[in-house]
């Protein structure tokens, strides 16, 4: 079965299309026995987990966000909130569960990891995988180099179809988005910052990839180098426009019916600006 590599232009701020896209895939590859690379990013957005809306005090966290010049929007998975900008780009790694030897959630990680460090051979050796505590959403698949986060990666399951979406940090200033999170939770947690569970966001702890590479990086190079890597494995892949992809694959019922769930998602009152605040 040919693979597919999806790619689109940058979504504008409160636009549910790349939750709702995700899902959908991931519905998709297990139907069809398809694996896909789905590439996409966002402007001035933080996205937040579900755990983000259980801060005491949400409406001052939320604050922090829109002063700073961002939107905030609720994701279908993870658990903690990320920074999205033009120079982090978002991957999914989407493939079918396997009838007979499952893949395990780990399975799932190392699939991601594998393939990052296909993309930058060079690098291989020294890209880790283990958390890194004092950054923004920790996971035990953080990416980093010497220490230096650049990449966290989540996983979400619907229907025997898997999908492993890392957001990756490819260049812009790596320390201002980390202090935009730790002002968020300063000001939703206050005294309870650093506990239950969230973190205690510290802006060094993460880097870019063109930092940690001291050479000039953009997204377009990221991408060709994780579409070279994709394609070693999948050999017969083709690449295309998201919105071509799904015009050709998904009723409008169906979108409207993953964008509704979206909106659902993400009709808190917090998430209204008020600048009364």
């Amino acid at each position: 079965m040919t693979s597919i590599i999806l790619d689109q232009e940058i979504y504008q701020t409160n636009d549910f299309s790349p939750f709702a896209l995700t899902d959908i895939l991931t519905e998709n590859s297990k139907k069809k026995q398809q694996t896909f690379l789905h590439f996409w990013q966002y402007e001035q957005t933080i996205i937040l987990g579900m755990k983000d809306t259980r801060t005491p005090f949400l409406s001052e966290g939320i604050k922090v966000i829109q002063d700073a010049g961002f939107t905030p929007v609720i994701r279908n998975a993870g658990g903690l909130g990320i920074v999205s900008d033009e120079g982090i780009l978002n991957i999914s790694l989407i493939f079918p569960q396997e009838d007979e030897n499952k893949i395990s959630i780990d399975e799932g990680y190392e699939k991601m990891l594998a393939l990052t460090r296909q993309a930058f051979p060079v690098y291989a050796d020294k890209i880790e995988a283990y958390e890194i505590k004092d950054s923004y959403c920790p996971g035990t698949y953080d990416l980093s180099i010497n220490g230096k986060k650049f990449a966290g990666i989540a996983q979400r399951r619907i229907k025997n179809g898997i999908s492993v979406m890392m957001y990756l940090s490819v260049n812009g200033d790596q320390e201002k988005r980390g202090g935009l999170m730790r002002q968020f939770y300063q000001q939703a947690l206050k005294e309870q910052f650093g506990t239950n569970g969230y973190p205690a966001v510290a802006p060094t702890s993460m880097a870019t990839l063109e930092k940690l590479f001291d050479t000039p990086l953009t997204v377009a190079q990221v991408k060709d180098s994780f579409i070279q890597a994709f394609t070693t494995s999948y050999p017969t892949s083709i690449s295309m426009g998201s919105d071509i992809w799904q015009e050709a694959n998904v009723s409008p019922d169906e979108w409207h019916g993953q964008i509704e769930r979206m909106t659902q998602r993400n009709a808190l009152k917090e998430l209204a600006y008020d600048d009364t605040l």
